[in-house]
């Protein structure tokens, strides 16, 4: 495929959000002309169910005949973008004691839910493993802080969004569980290698990928035992432990790339391309969509000056491309 004719496609590759309760115009604007392949949505554009739902029809009235991912963060708990029954649900170390049951009557009332306001992605289950009580980042939000605990939740959330009409987003790959630190606020750091990582923090992973999850999100995360690299810049951690180790090949997303903890791969620009050439197929932004416009601007520029291997976009545009088929198909609702 030429560049001229991937340079009409790269939209595909961006997933991103915007403040406040409505979509400003110029966001409106920008996901129409570059065909942006995701929008991202925060509690404050879900204040109410109805805004939900007007929002996600505005959005998806500029797409024409794409289709977008609508994405959430619907974990459970204090992670809930919306609020209220029947969509909201108990947090992932409550359902750790009251057992898997619950679990799933309450995640597929909300599923169900999520479905019919038009929301097709769901970036859960958390698969890490809670191994440090200081990690403020995951408090709460993990099933267990073993993978005997944890992995019967993944495949059980993977199972129920497939059953549901939703696609599913393990997190937050490799594994955030043994970091102290949030990527929020700055890089997470964590001192396994990876023999433990085989014994420890992949079974959750390899779960969730057995079960059916559609794609894996990392995290900003430095592991000084496998790579110098954070893992959002390492295409050694995704190709030998993501792409190997877990035998995955669906997308790949980032975390979002405005957060704090990816500044070690230099400005937006900088971390998207860094990001996208370790082995990401999808690029998330956060609520600064001028962010994430500077970020497509960088990308496409660097793609016309033959920086960015031309095999490497068409590979992930297939991968996006097959989710996006399959969310078309009668069968997933």
């Amino acid at each position: 495929m030429t560049v001229d004719k991937l340079r009409k496609q790269i939209g595909q590759l961006f997933v991103m959000g915007f403040p406040g309760e409505r979509p400003p115009s110029p966001f409106l604007s920008f996901i129409a002309e570059e065909r942006i392949g995701g929008v991202i949505l925060f509690a404050d554009n879900c204040a109410t169910h109805q805004l939900a739902r007007q929002n996600i029809e505005t959005i998806k009235s500029c797409y024409n005949n794409y289709l977008p991912f609508i994405a959430i963060d619907q974990e459970g708990g204090r992670v809930c973008r919306l609020r209220q029954a029947p969509v909201e649900y108990r947090a992932a170390s409550a359902y750790a004691i009251e057992g898997i049951e619950r679990f799933e009557e309450e995640y597929s009332r909300a599923a169900v839910y999520m479905e019919a306001l038009g929301i097709n992605l769901n970036l859960a289950p958390v698969a890490d493993l809670y191994l440090d009580s200081k990690n403020a980042c995951l408090r709460d939000r993990c099933f267990g802080s073993s993978a005997e605990q944890v992995s019967p939740f993944v495949r059980a959330s993977v199972r129920i969004s497939q059953e549901r009409g939703l696609l599913s987003c393990l997190k937050h790959f490799p594994g955030l569980g043994a970091a102290r630190n949030d990527p929020h606020l700055q890089t997470s750091v964590a001192d396994y290698d990876e023999f433990v990582w085989e014994q420890r923090e992949k079974r959750p992973f390899v779960a969730g990928v057995e079960a059916g999850a559609d794609l894996i999100m990392t995290t900003h995360l430095l592991l000084p035992a496998l790579d110098d690299r954070i893992v959002t810049g390492s295409a050694k951690i995704i190709n030998r432990l993501l792409r190997d180790g877990l035998g995955f090949d669906g997308p790949v997303i980032t975390d979002d790339l405005t957060m704090k903890g990816a500044a070690a791969l230099g400005d937006i620009g900088e971390r998207t391309l860094a990001a996208f050439t370790a082995g990401h197929d999808l690029l998330l932004f956060g609520q600064d969509y001028e962010a994430a416009f500077q970020a497509y601007d960088f990308f496409t520029d660097a793609l016309r000056r033959g920086e960015i291997d031309t095999t490497l976009v068409t590979m992930s545009l297939d991968r996006i491309a097959g989710l996006k088929f399959k969310l078309g198909r009668s069968v997933l609702r």
